[in-house]
């Protein structure tokens, strides 16, 4: 998390342009997770084990297409890394 307000607009247009750059990819910006809880078939058990921050939600032709996508996505240039899900028809 940026500090400053300097370093949380420098983010925030690193986000933006990654944003314009994939355009009309972009099914649901998404949003940074915060506080969760892991539920089992038992009731509660606590915090979660994931270590996922937050979701966008792409459209693209296929898993290697959407890796294209977020391949410049800002969480990667602090050391992060992203998951990408299919989400299938119902």
């Amino acid at each position: 998390m940026a500090e400053t307000p300097e370093e949380q607009e420098a983010v925030m247009q690193k986000w933006m342009g990654w944003f314009e750059s994939i355009g009309p990819s972009i099914l649901d910006g998404g949003n940074p997770f915060g506080g969760s809880i892991a539920v089992s078939s038992g009731g509660t058990t606590g915090e979660t084990t994931t270590q996922l921050t937050g979701y966008t939600i792409v459209e693209s032709e296929s898993l290697d297409a959407a890796a294209s996508l977020v391949s410049k996505c800002p969480v990667l240039s602090t050391g992060g890394s992203i998951e990408i899900f299919e989400a299938m028809p119902m």
